[in-house]
């Protein structure tokens, strides 16, 4: 999203490689790895349409007028659910082959056993599709509103908007617990955290804060955005902080807990993750989500320094993309994998995120021009 126009052949090209590469994997590299990267990206891109869509509601939620002048950027990157349902629903073929409690012998299993109805492949494809549709739901409502707003300047949108919101938190939190305990806690299905749902949470709330922080910086560099000022890019700064630390201490306590309880079924989910090569993996993900971040944000003016929130905006979405990969691949048994098909996927996916949030960004107003309280968000002073 931070490239110039002219970059576009250089996109596609590295789009239509990485493309190349994720057919040759399943082949080359067998359905296990294919089926893991395609559940890895698909998770980023939903989680990350996603948290930038809980952004807009909780904006209308609150009431909120200091975010209205960015609300366009969190609404465009929340469009990115448009291309992921898809590719959950592709997703769904890694069921018998990633998730022990899809298969038939599910039913022998001592633990799997009373969860085989709930780990059914019928069951968890009606939950995913029906996540899908209220997904869609809040984006007609919350982003397609919007947008319409901006032609009618009708101020009835604020108040259906501000009325749904509530609703849309319960359908968050539903989609949000079954994205965490179906997709992810699925493919370890004898594991279990009260938590994990709050845990995936806050990865996905941050990731669309580093995506929106990142845009309105962009598109700043570009001209655009007149009137977001210094006191606005604060407030963006303040919740990446505030978020960083609550992933942490969401990321600590179910730590904490497990280990202290040290059962046997609970601690194996740690035990693989800091044994071996996974060791070094995890101690980079405390790095790269926690201290860096927090100390790069710790003063109060680097939560409005442009080059600072950057920095942190891109290395938040860099630790997202580790933290989700921690979570699915130790699935697959035996060390940490990255090699021409993690490649491939990644060119094949982060081209496609790039290319279609830049088309994101040139559809509608930079602003909400029909929300009757522009004017006062853009006269926001700390």
């Amino acid at each position: 999203m931070s490239q110039p126009k002219n970059t576009s052949p250089l996109l596609w090209g590295a789009t239509a490689l990485g493309a190349l590469g994720v057919l040759a994997s399943y082949a080359l590299a067998g359905p296990e790895r294919f089926w893991a990267n395609w559940v890895l990206w698909f998770i980023l891109m939903f989680t990350l349409g996603l948290g930038s869509l809980f952004i807009v509601a909780l904006e209308h939620l609150v009431s909120a007028k200091w975010s209205v002048p960015v609300r366009r950027i969190p609404e465009r990157l929340a469009t990115l659910l448009l291309p992921a349902i898809p590719v959950g629903l592709i997703a769904l073929g890694a069921l018998p082959v990633l998730y022990p409690g899809t298969r038939p012998e599910a039913a022998q299993h001592p633990i799997l056993a009373g969860k085989a109805f709930w780990l059914s492949l019928p069951f968890f494809s009606v939950r995913t599709l029906v996540a899908f549709a209220l997904c869609g739901l809040g984006l007609a409502v919350l982003v397609g509103g919007s947008l319409k707003q901006d032609t009618t300047r009708d101020p009835a949108f604020n108040f259906r908007a501000r009325r749904f919101a509530p609703a849309f938190m319960a359908i968050f939190a539903l989609v949000i617990t079954l994205i965490a305990f179906d997709w992810i806690s699925g493919l370890t299905p004898e594991w279990y955290s009260d938590i994990f749902g709050v845990y995936v949470f806050a990865g996905a709330f941050l990731s669309g804060l580093a995506a929106t922080t990142l845009s309105v910086l962009y598109l700043q560099d570009q001209g655009r955005l007149e009137g977001v000022r210094g006191d606005h890019l604060y407030n963006l700064g303040g919740f990446l902080f505030a978020f960083t630390v609550f992933w942490s201490y969401i990321g600590f306590a179910q730590y904490m807990l497990m280990w202290y309880a040290n059962l046997p079924d609970e601690v194996i989910y740690y035990k693989v993750r800091l044994a071996g090569s996974w060791r070094v993996i995890t101690i980079a993900l405390a790095s790269l989500h926690f201290v860096l971040p927090f100390f790069a944000l710790v003063t109060r003016d680097a939560k409005r320094d442009p080059k600072r929130l950057r920095l942190v905006a891109g290395l938040m979405l860099g630790a997202h993309v580790l933290d989700m990969y921690w979570l699915i691949f130790p699935a697959l048994g035996g060390r940490p994998r990255f090699s021409w098909p993690e490649l491939s996927f990644a060119l094949f996916f982060l081209g496609g995120i790039l290319l279609w949030t830049r088309g994101a960004m040139q559809k509608g107003e930079d602003m909400p021009v029909g929300d009757p309280f522009l004017r006062e968000g853009l006269e926001f002073r700390l």
